[in-house]
């Protein structure tokens, strides 16, 4: 059963000091991160790793989220994986909405906890702009143990400090956060608005999340989608 994630929507600033078990599951779950994207970044692809994992205030149960924030063929993806010794539990294709950008995920846990995602179209600059909100660092900055400030699903920035972290809300304090982040202040203003939304009546699903059938690949996959979703397809006629 899901838990709903409560909005913080009551100012509130403190700062939060990391305990040793906490500096350890950062660390185990970084090292998870890091032994996925090494191998693929020997091959020569960008990668990043947003979320918790980026910031810093991580949970037992934090995802994994690695993207490939450019298009490219899905196979390219599933053999880098097959040669770095990884195979995939599920593979998804997902758009939350029929205006965002769909994406090709591979989760590498029965969790579906560690997934790796690709657009199947390129990004918008406001959903590459949407990573950097949440906090994202590259392969470079996992190796640097880089931690970057974001906004959790609670709507509080994370800034990161050398004993664990500052937070700061968002609701009320905007223009702050987008400075802060080096966003525009549209899509903080876009996240507070979708999940205090969410907050209120509850998660309405997303537009489409179809599995793909064994020997299907993404490119066949997305074709059925834009079968089963004429919709999406004429959005992305006229932005082409």
């Amino acid at each position: 059963m899901l838990t709903r994630t409560r909005v913080r929507s009551t100012p509130e600033f403190r700062e939060v000091e990391y305990t040793p078990e906490h500096w350890r599951l950062l660390r185990e779950l970084r090292s998870k991160a890091r032994s996925i994207m090494e191998p693929l970044a020997r091959q020569g692809f960008t990668l990043w790793l947003h979320g918790s994992i980026a910031r810093g205030d991580v949970r037992e149960k934090s995802d994994i989220d690695i993207v490939i924030p450019v298009k490219l063929p899905g196979y390219l993806v599933e053999l880098a994986l097959e040669k770095a010794g990884f195979k995939y539990y599920s593979r998804y294709i997902v758009a939350a909405t029929p205006t965002t950008t769909p994406k090709g995920i591979i989760y590498l846990d029965a969790e579906e906890r560690i997934s790796i995602s690709f657009p199947l179209v390129e990004f918008k600059p406001r959903e590459l702009e949407f990573f950097k909100y949440s906090g994202v660092i590259d392969y470079q900055g996992l190796l640097l143990d880089k931690r970057v400030p974001g906004v959790n699903k609670n709507l509080v920035l994370i800034i990161p400090t050398e004993k664990g972290h500052i937070e700061t809300p968002v609701i009320g304090y905007e223009d702050y956060v987008a400075k802060t982040l080096e966003v525009s202040v549209d899509i903080v203003k876009e996240r507070v608005e979708v999940l205090s939304k969410r907050d209120q009546v509850g998660r309405t699903g997303i537009f489409a999340k179809i599995p793909l059938a064994p020997g299907e690949s993404f490119e066949e996959g997305f074709e059925r989608l834009l079968r089963e979703k004429p919709l999406m397809r004429r959005i992305l006629e006229e932005e082409s």
